[in-house]
């Protein structure tokens, strides 16, 4: 009898957190956090989204949003529009995130290598911004020893570029334990709830607790919790989307100068890291004050001035 009791127990658990893990689920669409026109890239498969703005005759510029459990092309929410004044911008959801397709696959950088590569072959000498490990990604493509040849780009500006953002070496256990359908579901809410949103945001992404708006944080909410919302980030925070990429080399291998872009109050990766990475790549280094992971959110304005100095140099180098 007590046997059965606590089996009727443990299936009763086992329904509960089933029925909470659907009832979490966003069902809805997402929309563009872009204001642009929407476009999709099929690759591998895949309908990667994008949104595009400014006039297509202008020079290319391709914007990459760093990877988090909740990344999106919205990262680029406070820039978007003002560098469509004299740039063709195009900023993709990347794989597994966003709105673009999130088929339940092991994630890898060399995905995401891939994939970078082949979304700016499609344009002719695009410049290139790019946060956190997607810096590494468009810089492993364009330079160094797994450059293609098919790339050339007029600009490149990094913001906080890291190869190494989750545990190395990589933990198996815990990207199958995010995977499975129950327990790792339950996790990843937690993770992605909206407490564990604000705490991430407050603790290392920006300076200013209440720099993101409500309404950002509902964004990044719903992102994180649409079907399969947590295989890509299950590899991110396993330690499987590190770059194998000399990110210095890779920099200083670039036919354009390339920029670097610092919070001072950055702790997950720390200013000294960005002094060291200039160093060894002969990168020009802009420091931002009162500036975390994202200084292009906090203090959009000066980013704008900083991108617009940097491709200015990339098309006079």
């Amino acid at each position: 009898m007590r046997l059965r009791n606590l089996a009727g127990t443990a299936l009763l658990g086992v329904g509960a957190m089933a029925a909470t893990n659907a009832g979490l689920r966003y069902e809805g669409d997402l929309e563009s956090p872009l204001v642009g026109d929407d476009g999709t890239f099929r690759w591998r498969g895949m309908d990667v989204a994008y949104t595009e703005g400014g006039d297509p005759e202008d020079p290319d510029l391709v914007l990459l949003h760093g990877i988090n459990a909740a990344g999106s092309s919205g990262e680029w929410r406070e820039v978007f529009g003002d560098l469509t004044a004299d740039h063709h911008v195009v900023a993709p959801d990347l794989p597994g995130y966003g709105r673009s397709d999130r088929p339940p696959l092991r994630y890898s950088a060399a995905l995401y290598e891939d994939f970078v590569g082949d979304f700016l072959a499609e344009f002719d000498e695009p410049a290139v911004v790019a946060s956190s490990l997607s810096a590494a990604y468009a810089a492993g493509a364009l330079a160094g020893d797994a450059a293609r040849d098919d790339l050339e780009v007029s600009g490149f500006v990094g913001v906080c570029p890291t190869a190494v953002a989750g545990p190395s070496p990589p933990k198996p256990w815990l990207r199958e334990l995010i995977r499975s359908p129950l327990v790792g579901s339950a996790f990843f809410n937690l993770i992605a709830s909206k407490p564990s949103i604000r705490y991430f945001n407050a603790d290392h992404g920006y300076y200013d607790p209440d720099a993101p708006a409500e309404e950002w944080v509902d964004y990044e909410w719903r992102t994180s919790h649409v079907e399969n919302a947590r295989f890509a980030p299950a590899s991110f925070v396993s330690g499987y989307l590190n770059s194998d990429v000399d990110l210095a080399a890779a920099l200083a291998d670039l036919e354009v100068p390339a920029t670097i872009v610092w919070g001072r109050e950055a702790d997950v990766s720390p200013l000294s890291d960005g002094r060291e990475l200039a160093d060894a790549s002969g990168a020009r280094l802009v420091v931002f004050d009162r500036a975390a992971l994202l200084p292009h959110v906090e203090h959009p304005n000066r980013f704008l001035e900083t991108v617009r100095e940097s491709l200015v140099a990339g098309a006079t180098a």
